[in-house]
Parts: C-alpha cells; structure tokens; sequence
C-alpha cells in the first residue's frame, strides 16, 4: 500500500515501519556534520526593530533557556561593529549600577569601565541578560527611551516573580519595544537537520499531496524533533547524534525551573506551583484534558492554586487553553474562563516531565493513546504560538463533542482538530460542521495533505506552515 499517505483511507507505509523511524533518522543525520548552533528566524525580526525609526530599549521575554541570550549575541555579532554584554543575574556590579543612577549617560560610562569594548551609540549592542534579577534596570529603559534614544539596548529576562509598583520601581509602560522569544521550532530544527528538505518543505504552497519520498523523510525528521523538544540544547543534542544527552538536558532543565521556584516565590507559592507543574502530565492523561484541582492535589482548591497557574503562565511555562462554547465573535466574549485546559511550553520537557522515555513513540501500547493524543495537541499549541496564532480556546459540547482549538481570524472562527497518527475516526469535527457550518475547518494528523471544499488536512510535521499556507490564503480571498 504505497499510496496511503496520499490518499489516507489505510494504513500507511511509515506507520508500518514505524521502529525503524529513528534508527533511519539517525541514519541520515550522520550524513551531516556536527552543528554548534541553530539559525533563529527571531533574527528577522531584531533585524527589524533596528530598523525602526522610532526604535525603543528592547525587552526580549521568553522562558527560561530558550536561547534569548545566544540570539542576541549573534544578533549584535552579525549587525553591530561592538557588542557589550552584561548578565545582571552574576555581576552583582552591574545591578548596583542601577540601583544608584537611572541616568542613562551615568550608566553607560560606569559599565564601560566594566568592560573592553566600546559602548557607542548606534554602532554597539549593549544586552542586559537576566534583567529580572534587576527590576531597577527595568525602570531605567524609560530613560533610555526619552533621554538616550540613539542607543541600542536589548534586555533579555523571564521577570519572574517581579511584583511592579512596590520598593520605588515600576515597569516602563509605553517605553520598551517587546519581543516574545520561544523554543526551537520545527522548521528551524528540519533546516539544521537537512538543509535540502527544508527549502522543500519551505516551497511547499498548496494542499496538494506531499511525494512518499518527501512525505516519509518529513515524518523521520519530525519524530526527532518529537523526542528532543525545542529547547536549543536538547535539539541540537539530537541533531548531534546524542540520545543519552537530551534526556540529560531536559532533566537538567526541569530540575533548573524546580530551583526558580523556590527562588522568585514565597515558600508557600514556591509549593503551590510546583504541584501544578508536576500534575501536568496527569491533567493531559486524560481524555477530555480539563484542568481538575484535585489531580494537583487531593482537597485543592482553586482559590488556593490560581496564583501559581498565574505564575507558571506568566513566566512562559505553560498555556491555558478555555472552554468557549459559543463559536462567535469575538470570542473572548464568550470563553469560560473557569474551565481550561494547561499545556507545557515544549513537547521534550512534558515527556520527560511525565517520565516517559523516548522509545514510547515506537509503541503500540493502546495506554499509551491518550497521553500521545495529548503531545500532539502541545506541538500543535507550541507551533501556533510560534507564529503568533492565538490558540487559547477550545470547543466542546458537552460530553458529545470536542474541538481541540478554535481560532478567531479576520470575520471567521476557524476549529482545529488535532490527532497523532493516521487514525481519524473521531466525529467531533463534523459535529462543529453541523452545527455551526464554518468557512473553513483543519484537521492536523498523520495523513497527508489533502483539501476539501472547507476541509483542510494538514500533516502534523506541516503546522508550523499553518499561518502562511491556511491564513494568509484566507485573507487573499
């Protein structure tokens, strides 16, 4: 049965030879030499905000070790004459600085007398790294704003645990540009991986089937990308051929965000969030994945626990996802905000989180069905975030029906059903249909592309193409 990924009414050929998936990966990555460092398309975009002529102090945000500081090196490498870095997290020096002066002339010469290079504006990249640690830094952007435009700042933190308003300090409301930093994708990873199948993969403009040949090679590439995640390390772990590395890093990350707990919250806080994080993988076990307090744990509350979600969300570790039971515009008129689902920010670190080994995604295991539906639904969340689709509502009615995500663009909502491998029997889909007859309807899977009339099938390895193949085609009609 060649045709299958093609025409998706049986079983396909790669499903068949599924455990040798990562042996051929392997196989085809030492193809390639060693990598040291991942082409972020995040570059564009500090491209860009160079380029403004009413270009603020940058505050890059994002999770920790998703590579915020690697980038801005690179960036201030690749456009700058000099590039002045300071980590505010282990140069106490730094933040004492702040701490006297906000006074951008003052600051400037006190960190050139810390430093080698030349602190010029216009000509150096001055990064402030970990700049939670120093919420008076954050304050003095403002400055630099009004007073010190022509230099280039660019702030790269989580500020977690930074509490606004108390202690004589507050965040620079309308003087910062703001730039979201997120893990590796997979498309920036396939482009490590092999260069080829990337430009392929990136030529790829309607819903035509993908070619077996190319199909096949995409669905290897992508079960790689699968096991590492999207943190950087971790990812190019696994491009180097170091199986035994990822599961170390991810580990090491996880036990790093466990130390950030106690460090930027109240003991009692500190133990609130970290019974959240590691109900986790038991909140997506299910199958209907609704947040339920007593899986943190038993006799929790939710007056008790909402902070730490609050925390864990805004320091970019998971995502809420909320009942919206009436599809209209705009939605956020009609979500329920009582009733959510969580996602982790990368698919690597939930299954090590949930203690999972690699090797899980060659089983057939029908225990195994669940928990793998649910590290599909975080990919997709995790690709949509990326390019800045706003996936923070699912459809469900009742116990009859579920839509994974729906989406609000231009005059129309668009549902979004998510399955992890070829099986698609699920009614859920055409249920909505019924209901609610949308413009357009997607349904990402282990099947290959297909359209028809407002059905869209998009193989999983293909979602982070969603927003230029689906959206921008919506918008050119």
């Amino acid at each position: 049965m060649q045709n299958c990924s093609k025409c998706g009414k049986c079983v396909t050929l790669h499903e068949k030879s599924i455990k040798n998936v990562i042996s051929n990966t392997f196989l085809a990555l030492q193809l390639h030499k060693k990598v040291h460092m991942f082409d972020r398309k995040i570059i564009v975009r500090l491209k860009q905000w160079l380029a403004k002529e009413d270009r603020k102090p940058l505050m890059m945000l994002g999770a920790r070790q998703v590579g915020k500081t690697s980038v801005l090196k690179r960036f201030g490498k690749e456009c700058f004459e000099h590039c002045a870095y300071f980590s505010l997290d282990e140069e106490d020096g730094v933040c004492d600085i702040f701490r006297k002066t906000k006074n951008p002339k003052q600051v400037i010469e006190q960190l050139s007398f810390l430093t080698d290079v030349p602190i010029l504006p216009g000509k150096t990249l001055l990064i402030l790294d970990e700049i939670q640690e120093c919420p008076e830094a954050i304050t003095a952007m403002k400055y630099f704003c009004e007073q010190a435009p022509t230099y280039c700042v660019a702030c790269a933190g989580s500020l977690l645990g930074l509490a606004f308003g108390h202690g004589g300090f507050s965040f620079p409301v309308g003087k910062v540009d703001h730039l979201e930093m997120y893990p590796v994708s997979f498309s920036e990873f396939l482009e490590q991986k092999d260069a080829n199948l990337y430009r392929y993969y990136q030529s790829i403009q309607g819903f035509d089937a993908i070619p077996e040949v190319f199909f096949d090679r995409l669905s290897q590439a992508f079960m790689a990308y699968r096991i590492s995640g999207g943190m950087p390390e971790a990812a190019m772990k696994m491009l180097n051929l170091d199986r035994a590395g990822v599961e170390t890093v991810l580990k090491n990350i996880l036990r790093d965000y466990s130390f950030d707990f106690v460090k930027h919250a109240t003991p009692q806080l500190a133990n609130r969030i970290s019974y959240v994080w590691n109900s986790l993988p038991s909140q997506l076990a299910k199958e209907n994945r609704k947040f339920i307090y007593q899986l943190v744990r038993p006799g929790a509350r939710a007056r008790e626990y909402e902070d730490a979600l609050t925390w864990l969300k805004n320091a970019g570790l998971l995502y809420k996802v909320s009942l919206c039971a009436t599809p209209r515009l705009p939605l956020k008129s009609y979500e329920d905000l009582s009733i959510f689902k969580i996602y982790c920010l990368d698919i690597g670190l939930l299954r090590v989180l949930a203690e999972m080994d690699a090797d899980i995604y060659l089983s057939d295991n029908p225990g195994f069905k669940e928990f793998k539906g649910a590290l599909a639904e975080n990919y997709v969340l995790q690709s949509m975030v990326t390019q800045g689709v706003n996936c923070s509502r699912y459809w469900s009615s009742g116990n009859k029906a579920e839509v994974e995500f729906i989406i609000q663009h231009a005059s129309q909502v668009i549902p979004i059903e998510v399955k992890s491998g070829t099986s698609v029997t699920g009614k859920s889909l055409i249920e909505y249909n019924k209901k609610y007859s949308p413009e357009l309807r997607v349904r990402f899977s282990m099947l290959n592309m297909k359209k028809d009339d407002n059905f869209i099938n998009m193989p999983l390895f293909m979602a982070d193409r969603f927003a230029d193949l689906v959206l921008s085609n919506e918008e050119q009609h």
